[in-house]
């Protein structure tokens, strides 16, 4: 980087060499003493540092109009130990960790009253290592549309505002009034009936929330864009629908074989064997609709064979999407058959008796994490109008070409990775391909075994990110060992740790009302 100034670095010991040449080289040991001993006292006459005292003067938020928006934001999960607030320390920071203290630094919400103080609220929680691209959160936040005086706590808002509610039919500034009222209860203000966008002298003279943020953000967390919502408006309830997208290579898979297997997937079903049960969750209903299961190649890889696995539904469940990910391989190296996802989802035997009862989920290994990302939060037209800040002097473009630099230095990074494969490559040639075995004509009792060993060869089964579980024997899922069924793990949960959980609850608040009285 260029700083504008320039600087010259001394060889080594050449610092010496110049301090040799000063003054004092002809000093005697008398005049040498008699200079520390001033110097000496010069040093206890000066003045000591201290840090300059700060007179602005304290930011009082309670002062300030508020309205209620979410936020559309995308980071890089790969840096994160994922998205949610964790009362423990975690390794890495999480997502919501950082963009609260970017609202707080910003002065957009009161520090000292915390996410609840707020109305934090997220749309869908990513785990560590998850990325996404349209993240959504709502909250109140500081605005600078409405003057007054607001109370931070959201009920009392909506109450302050009956009185600029109470209007007469004859009133000639009730529209006035009641844009001034829905401005503070958090709804949207008069917008254009031509693109939906806020009018642009409302625009300039609200907060530019979008650059405010990203100017304290770290680049791996980028706020994309903002929208005034109604004081009911829940990120989380609001949303209609969730996309996660899930990237990967073909190398050794049968696109069409995990295609056949996805489109079984579309409808609602019981995935409770295609998650991770949790029994903390004490979740009993494993019901969800998939609204869209589609493979497709991603054009802007070229020619590097990336396909993407675009997953739309209503709700997930934890880590459903790696879950089904791992099933699909399986079902792309040819080790497992389409149907194997019909057999997972059938816990009802009274349903189908041509396919396989399987109430208790046989344990396999989810799918890597790194090529998960959350694509999108769909909200109703009536809900969200997104507001980008293109009148917030070239954020926009700043914006791009800070992401669009990212990715460019990506490029460089897989043209290195590739051609240090090509060059062990030329002393380390590839193993031999045994998937799909759709191409290969292999079974996983034909795989011949190793040159002169009767030793059958490792198999490498893709989990994606480049991350592989391997063995020496497959054995079929449906064979595994079950796990307990749903309602086992959760009573033992509840007679558990859930329930030395509660123990500490009711004690803790025992200890408060006594402290009360």
């Amino acid at each position: 980087m260029h700083f504008g100034f320039r600087y010259r670095l001394l060889p080594s010991g050449a610092h010496l060499r110049v301090m040799s040449q000063s003054k004092y080289d002809s000093w005697s040991k008398e005049d040498l003493i008699a200079r520390l001993l001033e110097l000496e006292g010069h040093s206890k006459r000066a003045p000591k540092m201290s840090l300059p005292v700060n007179d602005k003067k304290p930011f009082h938020f309670s002062a300030h109009p508020v309205r209620k928006i979410a936020v559309k934001f995308c980071y890089s999960g790969w840096e994160y130990n994922g998205l949610a607030f964790q009362d423990s320390p975690t390794p890495l920071p999480t997502v919501e960790e950082v963009l609260f203290k970017a609202f707080a630094k910003t002065k957009l919400i009161d520090n000292e009253a915390g996410s609840e103080g707020c109305g934090w609220e997220k749309c869908g929680r990513t785990d560590r290592g998850v990325s996404a691209a349209g993240q959504v959160i709502s909250l109140w936040v500081r605005s600078a549309l409405v003057a007054g005086q607001i109370s931070q706590d959201p009920n009392k808002r909506i109450d302050g505002v009956s009185e600029q509610l109470d209007v007469s039919l004859d009133d000639s500034n009730i529209t006035d009034r009641l844009e001034s009222a829905m401005q503070v209860l958090g709804g949207p203000p008069a917008r254009s009936q031509t693109d939906g966008s806020l009018p642009s002298d409302l625009r300039r003279q609200e907060l530019r929330y979008i650059s405010m943020l990203n100017r304290v953000l770290p680049p791996t967390i980028r706020v994309l864009a903002w929208s005034p919502v109604s004081p009911t408006f829940s990120a989380r309830f609001n949303c209609q629908h969730r996309h996660y997208k899930y990237f990967f290579t073909s190398h050794g898979l049968d696109i069409s074989l995990m295609q056949q297997a996805a489109n079984l997937l579309i409808g609602e079903h019981d995935f409770r064997n295609l998650c991770k049960l949790d029994p903390a969750k004490q979740i009993t209903n494993f019901n969800r609709r998939v609204l869209r299961a589609d493979i497709n190649r991603v054009p802007e890889a070229g020619n590097n064979n990336v396909f993407v696995f675009d997953l739309v539904g209503s709700a997930f469940l934890y880590h459903q999407v790696r879950h089904i990910m791992a099933i699909l391989f399986l079902v792309g190296t040819g080790v497992e058959k389409p149907s194997i996802i019909t057999s997972l989802m059938n816990v009802d035997a009274s349903v189908s008796a041509d396919l396989e009862f399987v109430d208790r989920k046989p344990e396999y290994q989810m799918a890597d994490a790194l090529p998960l990302m959350l694509w999108d939060c769909a909200y109703a037209e009536s809900d969200v109008q997104w507001e980008t800040g293109v009148v917030e002097s070239g954020s926009a473009s700043d914006l791009y070409h800070q992401l669009h630099s990212i990715h460019q230095r990506s490029l460089i990074h897989t043209t290195l990775d590739a051609h240090f494969l090509s060059a062990t490559t030329r002393y380390h040639p590839p193993p031999p391909q045994y998937f799909p075995f759709s191409e290969t004509g292999l079974t996983t009792s034909t795989i011949p075994p190793k040159s002169n060993s009767k030793e059958s060869p490792i198999l490498s089964i893709p989990l994606g990110g480049g991350m592989y579980t391997r063995c020496a024997k497959y054995i079929p899922v449906l064979l595994r060992k079950r796990l307990d069924h749903v309602e086992v793990a959760n009573e033992r949960w509840r007679a558990g740790k859930g329930g030395r959980r509660e123990e500490r609850k009711k004690a803790t608040f025992a200890a408060a009302s006594d402290g009360e009285e």
